[in-house]
C-alpha cells in the first residue's frame, strides 16, 4: 500500500469509531509485532486524520489519540523519521512525549527503549544538530528541556547520547534546571550517565551540595567534595549512608573474590570525607556511618583509641565494602586490647567486621556461639560478604553441633548452604523437611544427595524449588510411575531448572518412553538438543525447533561433539542457507548456534552475527580471524573502530578478548577510557582480558624516569583508584613504588588491569622489600602474582595452613606452580586433610605423587569435594578405596552411588558387580571411565543392570575404549538380546584371545589386543586325517 493512500483511507472513517477500533486492535493484537514498513503506513495515515480532529492541541485530546491510537505505531523508531518529515513542529512534539510519557510505566522495557530511540531520532537532525532548542527564540528557550522532550525516557540516554543533545555548557543548563532536577530525582538513570549528570551539577560554581538529589549523592566524584568543611563532610556522609545501596559484584567478579564492592570514585569519596578528621570519636564514627569505609589501615591503628573503637563496633558493623586488611585490622586490635566474644550476642555485635577475622580465631570460637549468632537476622545478612575459607568454618561448627541432616538444613543460613558437604545431607531414614530445603541455595551435586528422598516425600513437584529440581538423579525415578516423568519435566521449564548432560540424556528417555510427547514447548528447552526436528514435527515446524534450541544452553553438549554438528548442519537446512551468508533473521533463530559456525560465514555474513557472536563463550582461530575481518572493515551498524564510543564498546564487550592491537589502536583512546572507568566493573571480561586495553592506552615510547615525577606520587588515593593502570608505564611505576608500603593494598590493586610488565614490577618490588622470601601473611595476598612466581621463591615460602595453600591456589597458577606449592605445604609437615584437599580441588588433585595420595586419611574424603575421573589410572586406584572407606556407612542408602561415583575409576570388578545389583541407572559416560579390566570382567546382565535406563547408550559409544574390547568379548546373539543395536560380538564358530598388553604403573590404563581365529571345522578334520594317515 503507498503510505499516501492510507490518509485517504482513514480520512473515510469517524474518528471516535476509528480510536475504539483501534484501542480494539491493539489488545487484541499487541503480540504481533508490524514491520516497519507496515507501522509506517498506519502513522502516515492516523496522523493525519488526528489533526483533523477538534481540540487535538488540548492535551487530554492528544494523549487519548497518542494512548489509544498511535501507540503501538510509535514502538517502531523509524516511525519518528514520517514526524520529521512531516515538519511536525516542538510544540506539538512535546505534547506528544508529555501523552507517551504518562503511560512509559505501563510500557515493556523493549518499548520504552524503542520509543526513545525514535525521540532520540527526531531530536538530532543529521546526527549531530539538536533541535528544540534556541537560547534567543521564545517557545524554544525552555532549559526545561529535558522534561520537554525526554520525560523519563531519559532513563535511555547514555552519555554519548546527551553529548548529541547539546556542548557541555548547554547541558549543565539543562541539568540544574529545577524543573529537570525534580523530575530526574524520581529516575533511575544509567550508571554512566548518572555520574555523567552529578558531574554537571556539581562541577560548576555555585550549586551547593544541599541541592543534589539524594539518590545523587551516590554518584559524586572526589573533587565535587574536596571543600566541604567537617559539618557538611558529616551532613553529606550521613545522606549517603542512606541512600545508597551497596553493588555488591566488582568486575563481574563475585565479592567473595573482589577485596571491596565499592567503585574508585566511591572509595575516593569516602577517602576525602574521612581525610576532615585527625581523631575520630565514637560520634564521628556513628556519623560518617558508610564512609567510614574510607578509613586507612594508618587512621585505624592510630586515630581511634582502644576504647573508642570498642565503644563503635555497632556503627562500624554496619559498613559494607571492607577490604581484608581495613576489616582485619580492626579486629586484631579489638582482640589485643581485650574485646571478648563469649556469647552469640558478642559475635553478632561485629557485623560486617567478621570478615577481619583470622581462621585460627574463627576455629577458637565454640560452636555454640557460632549456632547462637547465626540464629540472629541482622548477623546473618553479614554472612553473605565472608570469604570462602571463613564460611567453611562457620559450615564445619554447626554441623559439629548438629546431629541430624535435617536439623542442619533447618538452622544453616542460606550464604552457607552451598558449602556443607555433600555426605553430610544423606538423609537415610530420616524424612527430610521439603520447607526447609526449598528455602535453600543448593550446587547440583548437593541436591542429588538427597533428591530421591525428596521424591518420596512430595508427591506435588510444583512445590520443590529450582535449587532442588536441579539435583534430578535417574537412579531417583526407579521407584516413580512412568506417567509422572513428563509432568516433573514439566515443572522443570516452569521453573527454569537447568540440568547437565547426563541428567538430560536420562529425562529425554523418560519423557519420550511412550512416544514423543505432541507438546514439546511444555518442556526445557535443554530436552531438545536431545531430540530431532522430526520428533517436533508434531509440535511445531522445524524453525519454530530451531528457534528454540538457539535459546537452549548448547554447552551441554561439547563443542566439538558429532550432536553439536548435526544440530548445525539440520538448523542450516532448515533454514534453507545454502551459502555462508546468513541474514540477521535466521541470525536470530540460530541464537547460540551462531557460535558454532565457521570463519567462512562470519566473513560472508558480515555484521549479522556480532550480536550472537558477543554472547559466545570461547572462539576457534579461524572465527578469532573472520571477527577481526569484519570489526576492520567498518561494514557494521557499529561502523568503523575509530568511531566507536564507550557505549559502542559496552555493547560488544564480548568481542573485546578478540580484537587484536590493529583494531585497539583504531579506537579513540578517549572511549576505552571511558569504558574501563565507567562500564569494565559490570563486564564479565577477566583482568588479565582487561589488562590488553591498558596496554593499548600505556605509551609505547618513555624516557626512563630519573626520579618519580611530582604529580605521579602513589597515594592511598592512587593506589584506591582501579584506573591506575593506565596513569603509570612499567618504568614509572618501578620508580614512584619505592618507600611505598603495598601490604595493605595488595589484594586491592591486584584486582586493577595491570599489564604483564606492570605485574612484573610489583613482584619485583616485593622481592626487593623481602628478599629472604615472602611472609606467610603476604603469601594470601599475592592474588594473579602467583603465576609470576618462581620454584626458587615458593621454596621460601612458609605455608603452614591450608587457608594460605587455598589463597595461592584460587588464582589457577600452571600446573608446574601449583604442584610446586603443594609439595612445600607438604613438605612442612602439613597434613593433607579435608581443607586441604578442597583448596587442590579437582583441578589439581591430578597433581599429587604417590607419596601425597597415600597422605590422606579416608574421613577426609568424607568432607572433600573431588572428581579424580580425569587423573592417572594409578591416582584413581589408590584414591578408590580411601572413597569407599570414606562412605562405608552410607553404601546402603540410594546416595551412595553420588559420593561414589566420582571415583568409580579405579574400582575393581567385583565392586561394579555389587553395585549393579542396586538400580543406580550408570550414564554412560561413567561407565566407558571405568577400569579397563574392571570393565571386561562384567557378565552382559551385569552392565545391563549398572546402566539401567541409559543401556541403549552404549550403542553410541561402542567404539570407544574399554566398552570396544567389552562388546568383542561378548557373544553377538546375546548382545543381539539386549535390542539395542550392538554389533562386533562374536559370531558362533568364532573364539575371542585377550592378550594383555601391561604397561607401566604410572599408565593411564592397562591396553589389551583382542584377536579373533576363526577355526573352520573342515580344517580340523583335515589335521585330524592327515594325523590319522600317518
Amino acid at each position: 500500500m503507498d503510505p499516501e493512500y492510507s490518509v485517504l483511507f482513514f480520512s473515510k472513517y469517524d474518528a471516535k469509531k476509528l480510536v475504539a477500533a483501534l484501542t480494539m486492535f491493539s489488545q487484541r493484537f499487541s503480540y504481533v509485532p508490524l514491520s516497519p514498513e507496515w507501522n509506517m503506513i498506519f502513522i502516515n495515515g492516523l496522523w493525519e486524520k488526528m489533526l483533523q480532529v477538534p481540540d487535538i492541541d488540548s492535551p487530554p485530546v492528544l494523549s487519548q489519540w497518542v494512548h489509544e491510537g498511535l501507540q503501538p505505531f510509535l514502538v517502531e523508531p523509524k516511525v519518528f523519521a514520517c514526524l520529521r518529515a512531516k515538519n511536525v513542529f516542538c510544540e506539538t512534539f512535546q505534547k506528544i512525549v508529555a501523552a507517551l510519557n504518562g503511560i512509559y510505566s505501563d510500557l515493556p522495557v523493549e518499548q520504552q527503549r524503542n520509543l526513545y530511540t525514535g525521540i532520540k531520532y527526531y531530536l538530532i537532525e543529521d546526527g549531530s544538530n539538536r533541535k528544540c532548542y534556541n537560547a534567543a527564540v521564545p517557545g524554544l528557550n525552555s532549559t526545561a528541556w529535558f522534561e520537554n522532550y525526554l520525560g523519563a525516557f531519559l532513563e535511555h540516554a547514555t552519555v554519548g547520547d546527551l553529548q548529541l543533545f547539546g556542548d557541555e555548557a548547554t547541558l549543565q543548563k539543562f541539568a540544574r534546571d529545577p524543573v529537570n532536577i525534580q523530575m530526574i530525582s524520581n529516575l533511575t538513570l544509567l550508571h554512566e550517565t548518572a555520574v555523567y549528570y552529578t558531574l554537571l551539577l556539581t562541577s560548576g560554581p555555585d550549586f551547593p551540595l544541599s541541592s543534589l538529589p539524594d539518590r545523587f549523592v551516590c554518584y559524586l566524584s572526589p573533587s565535587a567534595v574536596s571543600n566541604l568543611s567537617r559539618d557538611d563532610a558529616l551532613t553529606l556522609a550521613q545522606r549517603i549512608s542512606k541512600n545508597c545501596p551497596l553493588n555488591l559484584t566488582h568486575r563481574g567478579i563475585t565479592r567473595d573474590s573482589a577485596p571491596s564492592s565499592l567503585t574508585t570514585e566511591e572509595l575516593q569519596v569516602a577517602s576525602s570525607l574521612v581525610r576532615k578528621f585527625e581523631h575520630f570519636t565514637p560520634a564521628i564514627l556513628r556519623a560518617l556511618g558508610q564512609a567510614a569505609v574510607g578509613l586507612s589501615i594508618s587512621d585505624i591503628e592510630n586515630s581511634i583509641s582502644d576504647k573508642d573503637l570498642e565503644a563503635s563496633i555497632a556503627a562500624l558493623g554496619e559498613v559494607r565494602g571492607w577490604n581484608a586488611e581495613q576489616s582485619g585490622t580492626i579486629i586484631n586490635k579489638l582482640l589485643s586490647s581485650g574485646y571478648q566474644i563469649q556469647n552469640g550476642q558478642s559475635l553478632a555485635k561485629l557485623g560486617s567486621l567478621v570478615a577481619g577475622f583470622n581462621s585460627s580465631t574463627l576455629r577458637s570460637l565454640s560452636p555454640e556461639v557460632i549456632l547462637e549468632a547465626i540464629k540472629l537476622p541482622e548477623f546473618v545478612q553479614h554472612i553473605a560478604t565472608l570469604p570462602s575459607s571463613l564460611k567453611m568454618i562457620f559450615v564445619e561448627k554447626i554441623s559439629s553441633s548438629v546431629g541430624h541432616p535435617a536439623d542442619l538444613v533447618k538452622y544453616i543460613p542460606d550464604a552457607l548452604a552451598s558449602y556443607i558437604p555433600k555426605s553430610l545431607l544423606v538423609f537415610g531414614e530420616e524424612k527430610p523437611n521439603i520447607l526447609d530445603l526449598n528455602n535453600k541455595k543448593w550446587t547440583r551435586e548437593q541436591a542429588a544427595m538427597f533428591f530421591s528422598d525428596v521424591m518420596k516425600a512430595e508427591p506435588d513437584f510444583s512445590r520443590l524449588s529450582q535449587s532442588v529440581l536441579q539435583g534430578f538423579t535417574c537412579a531417583a525415578t526407579n521407584e516413580m510411575e512412568a506417567e509422572r516423568f513428563q509432568e516433573l519435566a514439566k515443572v522443570m521449564k516452569k521453573k527454569n531448572v537447568k540440568l547437565g548432560e547426563d541428567q538430560l540424556s536420562c529425562l529425554v528417555k523418560l519423557v519420550t518412553l511412550h512416544g514423543i510427547p505432541k507438546d514439546l514447548d511444555s518442556y526445557p528447552k535443554d530436552l531438545l538438543l536431545f531430540l530431532s526436528p522430526s520428533d517436533y514435527a508434531a509440535t511445531g515446524s522445524c524453525r519454530q525447533y530451531f528457534a528454540n534450541i538457539g535459546k537452549a544452553n548448547l554447552d551441554v553438549l561439547q563443542r566439538e561433539s558429532s550432536q553439536r554438528k548435526e544440530l548445525l548442519s539440520e538448523a542450516l537446512a532448515c533454514l534453507k542457507i545454502s551459502s555462508t551468508q546468513v541474514n540477521k533473521e535466521n541470525a536470530e533463530i540460530l541464537g547460540r548456534l551462531v557460535c558454532d559456525l565457521s570463519g567462512e560465514y562470519i566473513r560472508s555474513s558480515g555484521g549479522n552475527l556480532l550480536k550472537q557472536l558477543s554472547q559466545c563463550d570461547s572462539f576457534l582461530p579461524d572465527q578469532e580471524e573472520a571477527i577481526r575481518s569484519v570489526i576492520s572493515s567498518g561494514n557494521t551498524t557499529f561502523g568503523a573502530p575509530a568511531a566507536w564510543s564507550a557505549f559502542t564498546l559496552n555493547v560488544l564487550s564480548g568481542l573485546i578478548p578478540v580484537f587484536d592491537h590493529s583494531i585497539l589502536q583504531k579506537i579513540p583512546k578517549n572511549a576505552l577510557t571511558l569504558w574501563l572507568k565507567n562500564f569494565a566493573h559490570d563486564s564479565a571480561l577477566s583482568r588479565e582480558q582487561l589488562a590488553t586495553i591498558v596496554e593499548e592506552l600505556l605509551p609505547t615510547r618513555h624516557k626512563r624516569a630519573d626520579g618519580c615525577p611530582p604529580n605521579k606520587q602513589i597515594t592511598d588515593m592512587v593506589l584506591n583508584s582501579d584506573l591506575m593502570p593506565i596513569e603509570y608505564t612499567a618504568e614509572e611505576l618501578h620508580t614512584c613504588l619505592k618507600n611505598v608500603s603495598l601490604d595493605n593494598h595488595l589484594p586491592q590493586i591486584l584486582t586493577y588491569a595491570f599489564s604483564i610488565q606492570q605485574l612484573t614490577v610489583l613482584k619485583s618490588h616485593l622481592d626487593e622489600t623481602y628478599p629472604d622470601g615472602y611472609p606467610e601473611s603476604l603469601l594470601r595476598k599475592l592474588g594473579s602474582l602467583v603465576s609470576f612466581v618462581t620454584p626458587e621463591d615458593i621454596s621460601k615460602w612458609n605455608i603452614t595452613s591450608a587457608d594460605t595453600l587455598a589463597d595461592l591456589l584460587k588464582y589457577e597458577p600452571a600446573d608446574a606452580q601449583a604442584a610446586a606449592i603443594i609439595r612445600r605445604y607438604t613438605d612442612l609437615g602439613n597434613a593433607l586433610n579435608a581443607n586441604a584437599l578442597n583448596a587442590i580441588g579437582t583441578r589439581y588433585i591430578c597433581l599429587l605423587n604417590v607419596t601425597e595420595l597415600n597422605m590422606i586419611d579416608p574421613n577426609s574424603l568424607k568432607l572433600a569435594s573431588l572428581n579424580p575421573s580425569a587423573c592417572s589410572q594409578l591416582t584413581k586406584d589408590i584414591l578408590y578405596p580411601k572413597a569407599k572407606r570414606a562412605f562405608s556407612d552410607q553404601h546402603y542408602l540410594p546416595a551412595y552411588y553420588e559420593l561414589i561415583k566420582p571415583y568409580l575409576g579405579g574400582a575393581p570388578g567385583m565392586d561394579l558387580k555389587a553395585l549393579s545389583k542396586d538400580n543406580v541407572n550408570m550414564d554412560v559416560s561413567t561407565f566407558a571411565n571405568l577400569r579397563r579390566d574392571s570393565v571386561l570382567s562384567l557378565t552382559i546382565s551385569e552392565v545391563e543392570n549398572l546402566l539401567g535406563r541409559n543401556l541403549g547408550d552404549l550403542k553410541k559409544w561402542q567404539h570407544k575404549s574399554p566398552i570396544w574390547e567389552w562388546v568383542q568379548m561378548q557373544k553377538q546373539s546375546e548382545l543381539d538380546k539386549l535390542n539395542i543395536g550392538l554389533t562386533g560380538g562374536t559370531q558362533e564358530g568364532y573364539i575371542n584371545i585377550v592378550a594383555r598388553k601391561f604397561e607401566s604403573t604410572s599408565s593411564a590404563s592397562l591396553g589389551t589386543v583382542a584377536m579373533t581365529l576363526h577355526l573352520l571345522p573342515a580344517l580340523l578334520i583335515s589335521f585330524l586325517m592327515m594325523l590319522v594317515l600317518s
